[in-house]
């Protein structure tokens, strides 16, 4: 396939997924605003074009939580993208550290984390929801020290899942959804071979130990409205904080307030995150947000961005209103449903030379210089 663009990876995988697979990765809650301000905010921003500027050699490399990165691109945490190419955390995670970027392993995920770490030639970070049951989570933290995480990405933007209207209609949950789910099978051939037949085993490796490895969708979707913990609360991160030892990074921050306490609590990190609009539909784009946060803050914390990048220029974006770094969500499982692994890298090595791109016609030698300057605000 030819592919330019995120969009055209998109595409592809609307034609190979079944829908509800689709819907679930491409949807967001309630009527989607949130969603659409995302990637509408952030590719509004103007770019200033400089001329004159000596752009030769542009430099993309940057460090992040003592950890050397190719660009300031992490492959962020995703729920259920194995189910997206056959063990598909596998293959994304290769692609990522063939790069020299991060990749992010959800708890949700389909290949469990020491499938991932045994499986990728670089250290991997590990996304932790909270979840009531205090010592499975204890016991995932300690997995994941012990399979080489060098990083822990703790969401806190999820007490209750959103209202995601999509996941009715499309078959994933809702009146006769596996029957639906499986006639939507039944019409995708090589997603049914690929995916449905070689990707086995269709469990959620990191939560097997609690739903069994006969669990399916239902008990999946079951298990996430009866675990996640509405009653969470700040001080529920220093019992994190003392069982993880590594950087700890504060997923799903939109207010400067909540970005303070997170410093104060002992955080390395944050991401700006709406969550991909999948959460509050209403809530401020991150675009929006960043760049309150990022002055709360200071140096206090590393503040990441995530939720509507879909080129090198939004990337580019996202560092002129603050971030040290973004991580990407739909855009990777995007090229991942429509090409495997080598779709991955095809959309990482894109996004990056559309950077060095961006950045020579703005004048700017290093991704890490970029600051507000680049942003025309005219």
């Amino acid at each position: 396939m030819i592919a330019t663009s995120t969009e055209d990876f998109r595409r592809a995988a609307r034609r190979r997924l079944p829908r509800f697979l689709f819907d679930y990765i491409d949807g967001g809650a309630g009527d989607e605003r949130t969603l659409r301000d995302n990637v509408g905010d952030l590719a509004g921003l103007a770019l200033r074009q400089r001329v004159l500027k000596d752009v030769g050699g542009v430099d993309l490399t940057t460090a992040l939580f003592g950890q050397a990165l190719a660009a300031p691109i992490i492959l962020g945490p995703v729920g259920l993208s194995g189910m997206y190419a056959r063990r598909g955390e596998v293959q994304a995670a290769r692609a990522a550290a063939e790069r020299g970027l991060p990749f992010c392993l959800s708890t949700v995920s389909v290949c469990a984390l020491d499938e991932v770490a045994a499986a990728c030639p670089a250290p991997i970070w590990f996304q932790l929801y909270v979840i009531r049951d205090r010592g499975f989570m204890r016991d995932l933290i300690a997995r994941a020290k012990a399979e080489g995480a060098s990083a822990l990405v703790f969401t806190v933007d999820m007490p209750v899942p959103g209202a995601r209207r999509r996941d009715a209609h499309s078959g994933l949950s809702g009146p006769l959804a596996a029957f639906r789910r499986y006639a939507q099978i039944c019409g995708k051939p090589d997603w049914a071979w690929d995916v449905g037949v070689r990707g086995r085993p269709h469990v959620l490796g990191n939560v097997a130990p609690v739903l069994g490895q006969a669990s399916g969708l239902e008990d999946f979707m079951g298990w996430l409205g009866a675990n996640f913990d509405p009653s969470i609360q700040w001080r529920d991160l220093e019992w994190i904080r003392e069982a993880w030892d590594g950087p700890l990074i504060i997923k799903g921050v939109l207010d400067p307030d909540d970005a303070r306490d997170a410093a104060r609590l002992g955080a390395d990190g944050l991401v700006v995150s709406n969550h991909g609009g999948r959460q509050l539909d209403g809530a401020l784009s991150t675009a929006r947000a960043l760049p309150r946060i990022a002055q709360a803050v200071g140096d206090d914390l590393t503040v990441l961005a995530d939720s509507g990048i879909r080129s090198g220029m939004d990337v580019v974006r996202m560092l002129a209103l603050g971030a040290k770094g973004v991580l990407l969500g739909r855009a990777w499982v995007y090229a991942l449903a429509a090409a495997g692994g080598p779709g991955v890298g095809r959309l990482l090595d894109m996004l990056t030379a559309e950077m060095r791109t961006t950045l020579a016609l703005a004048g700017v030698r290093a991704a890490r210089d970029v600051d507000g300057g680049v942003l025309d605000g005219r």
